[in-house]
């Protein structure tokens, strides 16, 4: 490969001039974007969806039987 070919294979990594690149990294930097956040644990998400569901489901059999329906 020739330098020409390599550059045009790296051009797309640097498309923003170096002013614009300045603005985008000091707005990443700042407010909700510099939050460090605890990750995300889908196993806890989905104990607490079956938790609800199986709440929900407990509690309208409970109203219907109180209600006399079932």
């Amino acid at each position: 490969m020739n330098d020409k070919s390599e550059q045009e294979d790296l051009s797309y990594k640097n498309n923003l001039y170096p002013e614009d690149q300045e603005k985008v990294d000091g707005f990443l930097e700042r407010g909700v974007n510099s939050v460090e956040r605890k990750p995300f644990r889908p196993g806890r998400l989905l104990i607490m969806l079956i938790v609800v569901v199986v709440g929900l489901s407990i509690f309208s059999q409970w109203l219907a039987r109180w209600a006399g329906i079932y």
